[in-house]
C-alpha cells in the first residue's frame, strides 16, 4: 500500500531553487504524519534558529514535505522531498539534519540523502553534486557553527556521565537503585541526566526488548515508564507492559518528547505518574482490534476523554461558530480559519496532531482529517452524516463538560 501527500501549492514551489531528495527506511509501521513530526520536532533546535523548519516554512524559504511511503512485511520504506529557496548551502544544511533522524515514533528509522537536485537547470548537476558532497563534509566535521557553547558542554558531560548496560544507554545508578526508570531513547537518558536524574536507562524502542532489561526491571521496587506525549508513546507502553514489570507511566505533554523537556516540564510529569493500571484504563482500544460499529453504538457519552483533549475543550469558547484550530505536534496552536479554508489548511498543517471546532463534526470535517493524517477531531455535537472511522478519533464537548 503507498501514501502520498503532495507538499505545498504548485504556485509556491515554481519559486523553489532546490529540491532535497531523501530515501526513508523505518524499521515498523508508521503514519506520514508520524514521520513529518519526527522531520520537525527532531531538526527543531538543531540548527539554531535561523535554519528552523517551521519558521523557515512560514517564510516559503522551505516548502511543504511530501512524502511517499509504503508499508510491507512489518516495515516502512519510501522517499521524503523538500523544496528550497534557500541557497545552496543552507540547502545542504538542511538536507544533512534528516540523517541525524534515527527513530520515528518507537520504531528505529534511517533517512538517507539522495541528491539536492537544482530545479531550475539540469546543466549544472555535475557542479551541484560536488558542492553538496563538499557541504555536507564541512557540517560533519563541526566546522559549521551549529551548535551554542552551552550546548557543545553539555554534550560532553552527558556523555562522560552515560553509562552501558548490555548496550543500553543509561544512568549510572541504575544497577544500585531501588527504583528504575524506563525512557524509549538514549537521548533521554541524557536529558534526565542533565536534571540529575541517574536511574534512567533506555529500552531503544518498540524493537526486540533485551531480556537483561527485562531481569533488571524485575528486580526493582519501583519501576516507572516514560513515554512521549504521542501516539507512538502509547504504542511502546502497550508493548512493554505485556512483557516487562511497569509500575507506574510518566507521559510528556501532548506532542512533546522527553529528550527535549525542560527540567521543570520533566519533574511536574514525573511526580504526577499515573499508576500502570490506570493508564492503561485511560487508553482508547487497540485500533486493530476496535470494531467502529461497536464504538458509534456506544455513543460519545460512554467514553471519558483524555487529560489533553479536556484541554483542546477549553480552546472552542474562543472560537467563532464553525470556525477552527490545529493543534501543532509541538502542542502550539494554529490561526483560527473558517469552514471554506478547514481544507486548504488542513493539506498545509504539516504535522498538526488535532483539529478544534466550534461547531458540529460531520463526514466532511472527518474526512478533511483522515486525509490530512490527523487523528483526533474536537468540536460540539455531532454533525449531519456522521460515521465512525478507524483512523480519525472525535470527542464532543457537550458530553464531557
Amino acid at each position: 500500500m503507498t501514501k502520498k501527500h503532495g507538499g505545498g501549492h504548485s504556485g509556491k514551489n515554481k519559486a523553489m531553487k532546490y529540491l532535497i531528495k531523501a530515501e526513508l527506511k523505518v524499521n515498523g509501521v508508521v503514519q506520514r504524519k508520524d514521520i513529518i513530526g519526527a522531520i520537525m520536532g527532531q531538526t527543531e533546535g538543531l540548527l539554531g534558529d535561523e535554519l528552523e523548519l517551521r519558521k523557515l516554512q512560514r517564510t516559503a524559504r522551505i516548502g511543504h514535505v511530501d512524502v511517499e511511503v509504503k508499508s510491507s512485511n512489518g516495515k516502512v520504506s519510501g522517499t521524503i522531498e523538500i523544496p528550497s529557496s534557500m541557497d545552496n548551502v543552507e540547502t545542504a544544511i538542511i538536507a544533512s539534519s534528516l540523517e541525524t533522524i534515527d527513530r520515528i515514533g518507537p520504531c528505529e528509522a534511517k533517512i538517507t540523502v539522495s541528491e539536492i537536485q537544482d530545479v531550475r537547470t539540469t546543466k549544472v548537476n555535475a557542479v551541484i553534486d560536488r558542492a553538496k558532497d563538499l557541504l555536507l563534509n564541512m557540517v560533519n566535521t563541526g566546522d559549521a557553527a551549529t551548535k551554542t557553547v552551552i550546548e557543545e558542554v553539555r554534550s560532553v558531560l552527558t556523555v562522560g556521565t552515560a553509562k552501558n548496560f548490555h548496550g543500553l544507554t543509561c544512568g549510572p545508578n541504575v544497577e544500585s537503585s531501588d527504583s528504575l526508570i524506563i525512557v524509549e531513547g538514549r537521548n533521554d537518558v541524557r536529558n534526565l541526566l542533565n536534571f540529575g536524574v541517574k536511574n534512567a536507562i533506555s529500552c531503544d524502542g518498540a524493537g526486540k526488548i533485551k531480556p537483561e532489561l527485562i531481569q533488571l526491571a524485575s528486580e526493582k521496587d519501583v519501576v516507572t515508564l516514560a513515554i512521549d506525549g504521542d501516539r507512538g508513546g502509547e504504542m511502546l507502553f502497550r508493548q512493554l507492559n505485556e512483557i516487562l514489570k511497569i509500575d507506574f507511566v510518566a507521559q510528556a505533554p501532548v506532542g512533546q518528547e522527553w529528550e527535549l523537556l525542560p527540567q521543570k516540564t520533566a519533574t511536574k510529569c514525573l511526580s504526577q505518574k499515573m499508576e500502570v493500571g490506570k493508564f492503561a484504563a485511560s487508553l482508547p482500544e487497540d485500533e486493530e482490534s476496535e470494531d467502529p460499529e461497536a464504538w458509534l453504538e456506544e455513543g460519545f457519552e460512554e467514553q471519558e476523554a483524555p487529560a489533553e483533549v479536556h484541554e483542546y475543550f477549553d480552546h472552542i469558547e474562543n472560537l467563532k461558530n464553525n470556525n477552527a484550530v490545529f493543534v501543532n505536534v509541538d502542542g502550539t496552536i494554529s490561526d483560527a480559519v473558517g469552514p471554506s479554508k478547514l481544507a486548504s489548511a488542513a493539506d498545509d498543517a504539516d504535522g498538526a496532531v488535532a483539529i478544534i471546532i466550534n461547531g458540529a463534526i460531520n463526514d466532511r470535517i472527518l474526512d478533511i482529517a483522515s486525509s490530512a493524517a490527523i487523528e483526533i477531531v474536537v468540536g460540539t455535537k455531532e454533525g449531519k452524516g456522521f460515521e465512525a472511522r478507524d483512523d480519525v478519533k472525535a470527542w464532543l464537548k457537550e458530553n464531557h463538560s
